[in-house]
């Protein structure tokens, strides 16, 4: 099987899990937003929110670590695996340690720390499952990876309309979390057994000193870019209270869905990159250029789309009382454009043994974002905190790009003209958007005839694009 079909197969299966799962959490999140109300709603998401960034300490970057190096030697499978599942265990009990001490010592009342509490021990387990999903990535069996994604929604979304229908409460939604990431574990350790390695605890306190060394600079950018993600929550929760959390969050919400295309790049693309970093420099960078200009190609009609229609958006999903969230999902969804494209940088540095320029740069953008946050969501409150994401994404990319310019893997100036005539296409479908004034659900179906005409027009996809579509569809 060839690379691109290989690629295409693993992506196939990685994005159907995440529409089903799109939908499914969409779903479930309307139900709980409705259900809880902005007060409780915002409860949970501060929950998620502080959780996710106690799970960087739980990794540490030895996902990743563990990912990359079994890409280029996978017959080292067994010691790695054997380490890091004691290493992590090790790693979740410090952490729950310190998050309970946390909330003890800001004097959050029982519920939110009842809430948070079992979030975090939603988290231990699914930072497991992150480990195990990093194997798959690495022998590049996506499957078993995109079927747990299904198995745990699909148990989140069960048990909430169970608590909804039963009418038992916040806690019970943090219930069906953990529940969710438990049964998700069990399955893919049981593949891990079946279809990789048995593993074997070890305890070599060598090869751990060795691999948290290696894995430091990965999870210091895990933590820059958690905080980067998710502090702004936290920070809406301390300084204007649960109800703009819950009005910001649910913005937030909307745009986790189109973020599920830069995750399943990530888990398919990665791998393959760590590989080429040793096999072919060339196609490194091609496939570099090609996801930027592919990420680009995809997202931008829907950042069109939803700035132009988000107040109808917002009512739709959730109803009147979060109206006032439309604001907040017009300026945030053009930051998910950035995320991809500093995403595919992400990438190509870390899997270039240039991880330490990535850490510098996420510690920059991580320091001006609590610095905007602090600012900005005092005078602005939800609105500043947007505001303050779209920057840092900004300042994070020309960092990127100034590194990547520097060295070898630099862009061909086709790149460039690529991206310019996707952008090109962009306006005119906006441009017609506005003028013709439509419904939102009869502006969709001309949208996209708009947009792909746009693309056609401009010539946007060149004769290496369509090779490579042809050899998807196997024609």
């Amino acid at each position: 099987m060839s690379k691109i079909n290989e690629i295409f197969k693993n992506t196939s299966w990685l994005l159907i899990s995440q529409i089903i799962t799109s939908i499914f959490g969409f779903v479930w999140i309307v139900l709980l937003a409705r259900y809880l109300g902005v007060s409780d709603f915002g409860i949970m998401n501060f929950a998620i929110s502080f959780t996710s960034i106690m799970s960087i300490f739980i990794d540490l970057g030895i996902n990743t670590y563990v990912t990359r190096d079994l890409s280029r030697s996978p017959e080292l499978s067994q010691k790695y695996i054997g380490n890091a599942i004691p290493l992590k265990i090790f790693l979740s009990i410090l952490s729950f340690i310190a998050t309970l001490v946390i909330l003890l010592i800001m004097d959050y009342n029982l519920l939110s720390i009842q809430v948070v509490l079992l979030f975090a021990i939603q988290t231990i387990f699914l930072s497991m499952g992150w480990l195990f999903n990093g194997v798959f990535q690495a022998f590049s069996k996506m499957k078993y990876q995109a079927i747990g994604i299904i198995i745990n929604s699909s148990l989140i979304l069960s048990g909430t309309l169970l608590l909804t229908y039963f009418n038992l409460g916040l806690i019970a939604v943090a219930l069906s979390y953990m529940v969710g990431s438990i049964i998700t574990l069990i399955y893919l350790y049981n593949n891990i057994k079946n279809k990789i390695v048995i593993p074997k605890i070890q305890i070599d306190l060598d090869f751990w000193k060795k691999s948290i060394k290696q894995a430091i600079p990965f999870g210091i950018t895990g933590i820059f870019t958690t905080i980067y993600f998710m502090i702004d929550t936290v920070m809406i929760s301390f300084m204007a209270g649960n109800t703009a959390v819950g009005i910001y969050s649910s913005a937030y919400k909307i745009i986790t869905v189109f973020t599920t295309i830069y995750t399943v790049y990530t888990y398919v693309v990665f791998p393959l990159m760590s590989k080429l970093y040793k096999d072919s420099e060339d196609l490194l960078k091609i496939s570099y250029e090609k996801s930027i200009k592919y990420l680009i190609m995809i997202m931008l009609p829907f950042a069109i789309g939803i700035t132009i229609y988000s107040q109808d958006i917002i009512t739709l999903i959730y109803g009147k009382s979060y109206i006032f969230a439309g604001d907040v999902l017009k300026i945030l969804i053009w930051n998910v454009l950035f995320i991809m494209i500093n995403g595919a940088s992400t990438s190509l540095l870390n899997s270039s043994n240039s991880e330490v320029a990535v850490t510098k740069i996420n510690g920059l953008a991580c320091l001006v974002n609590v610095v905007l946050n602090l600012f900005l969501i005092y005078y602005l409150s939800y609105i500043g905190a947007s505001i303050a994401t779209i920057i840092t994404g900004v300042i994070i990319f020309i960092l990127m790009t100034y590194i990547i310019l520097k060295n070898k893997y630099k862009p061909d100036k086709s790149l460039i003209y690529g991206i310019v005539k996707i952008c090109v296409s962009g306006l005119i479908l906006a441009i017609i958007l506005l003028i013709l004034n439509l419904s939102m659900w009869i502006a969709l179906p001309v949208a996209i005839i708009i947009y792909l005409i746009g693309i056609y027009l401009t010539k946007s996809l060149d004769s290496t694009d369509k090779a490579v579509i042809k050899e998807i569809i196997g024609k």
